[in-house]
């Protein structure tokens, strides 16, 4: 492990035991912050994103998928059978001396194997055990989750896409990527509960439920007035103007928050008059008569490019921006200048350009100490510390 500052996470040791991406974004973010994370792989497969291209990087028998990439930073790989009786002793000797313990198996599938909670807390009373399921305790608790299907039943397809449109995931794989920070919170609260108690604790965080957990406005909306707005595109249920308006080269993102932006913007865009018009005096106003002013506004918004409306409205104090193309993102001089890429190289992928934690302590970045590991690479002799 390199030198450097010390991390707020120093010296916790998570076994991880899942697989795909809810639980190990959650561990990433666990080894971001310092956990010494040490991933258990079957030594021939290894965990299914390791197969998901391509792109990979390297050549795609010997180098590394970018999927696996994406979330396996920071973290030690060793390669163990749990069907081999000498891999499960290899596994809960290291339970034993480990603080945090996650998993995503199917519910009941680490029990049968004697690495359950109530098997391993036995040698480690301390441990913190931590279970991603589909679903939490209830009719459907021994389906399996996928976010796919999550988005769909847990209702974000159903606001998600233009209207009138083909119901739409979001672009990444967001229940997974959500269910995964709800589980490195809960495991932070319980290592701090431990530290003051000395108790170990069973943790369950199941992916539907993380997921109706983030509907947030949208979720409280429909339980607060019985109706569903469905499919809304890119304005907003309850702001107006808040969306994308088609420039006259490509979308441009205006979010108007408050009486005063919405004066200032029609000024930018010279129609002060708009702000004067009873109409559009506040916000309820601006929703109730939606379609009219969305129009005025467009015809505006399609005579100039979009980046010259961004720089305009933005001198005017209302958030604007142009919506860009991956290519456009790691482009942005922000980005380049935040630290957030970092250089370095890989067993097999060779030289790698990646995104780092967005976390930033006492005004530093969190470095990548290792990078995302190889399958077994660090088989041979890995214990805590090593």
């Amino acid at each position: 492990m390199d030198d450097g500052p010390k991390l707020p996470l120093e010296g916790v040791k998570v076994l991880d035991l899942s697989r795909v991406l809810a639980g190990p974004y959650a561990t990433m973010v666990l080894g971001d912050l310092g956990a010494d994370v040490l991933k258990v792989e079957h030594p021939e497969r290894g965990d299914d994103t390791r197969h998901w291209g391509p792109p990979f990087a390297g050549d795609e028998e010997h180098g590394e998928s970018a999927y696996f990439l994406s979330v396996n930073r920071n973290k030690r790989s060793i390669g163990v059978d749990l069907k081999d009786q000498k891999g499960l002793e290899r596994v809960r000797k290291l339970a034993a001396g480990a603080d945090v313990v996650i998993e995503n198996w199917r519910r009941g599938a680490l029990e049968k194997l004697g690495l359950g909670y109530k098997s391993l807390r036995e040698a480690n009373p301390g441990l913190l055990y931590c279970s991603i399921t589909g679903f939490g305790p209830g009719p459907d608790e021994d389906r399996p989750g996928y976010d796919f299907l999550v988005q769909a039943r847990g209702g974000v397809m159903g606001i998600t896409g233009q209207p009138g449109g083909e119901p739409t995931k979001v672009g990444v794989a967001i229940s997974d990527i959500v269910c995964g920070l709800f589980a490195s919170n809960a495991i932070l609260a319980a290592l701090h509960r431990r530290s003051v108690t000395g108790e170990g604790a069973c943790i369950e965080v199941p992916l539907f439920e993380s997921t109706l957990g983030w509907l947030a406005n949208r979720g409280q909306e429909y339980l607060t007035s019985g109706e569903d707005t469905g499919l809304i595109g890119n304005a907003h249920p309850s702001i107006v103007p808040y969306q994308t308006f088609d420039a006259s080269d490509k979308p441009i993102v205006v979010a108007v928050g408050n009486n005063a932006q919405f004066a200032n913007l029609c000024k930018a865009i010279g129609r002060p008059e708009l702000a004067e018009d009873e109409q559009y005096a506040t916000n309820p106003d601006r929703v109730a008569n939606r379609e009219a002013l969305i129009a005025e506004l467009q015809e505006e918004f399609g005579k100039r490019p979009a980046d010259e409306w961004a720089e305009e409205i933005r001198t005017a104090g209302v958030p604007s921006g142009p919506v860009n193309t991956l290519a456009d993102v790691f482009a942005d001089e922000h980005l380049l200048g935040s630290g957030m890429l970092q250089d370095l190289d890989h067993p097999s992928a060779g030289h790698l350009e990646m995104l780092a934690s967005p976390i930033l302590i006492d005004g530093e970045r969190l470095p990548i100490r290792r990078p995302p590991p190889t399958l077994g690479q660090h088989t041979e002799g890995a214990e805590w510390g090593t």
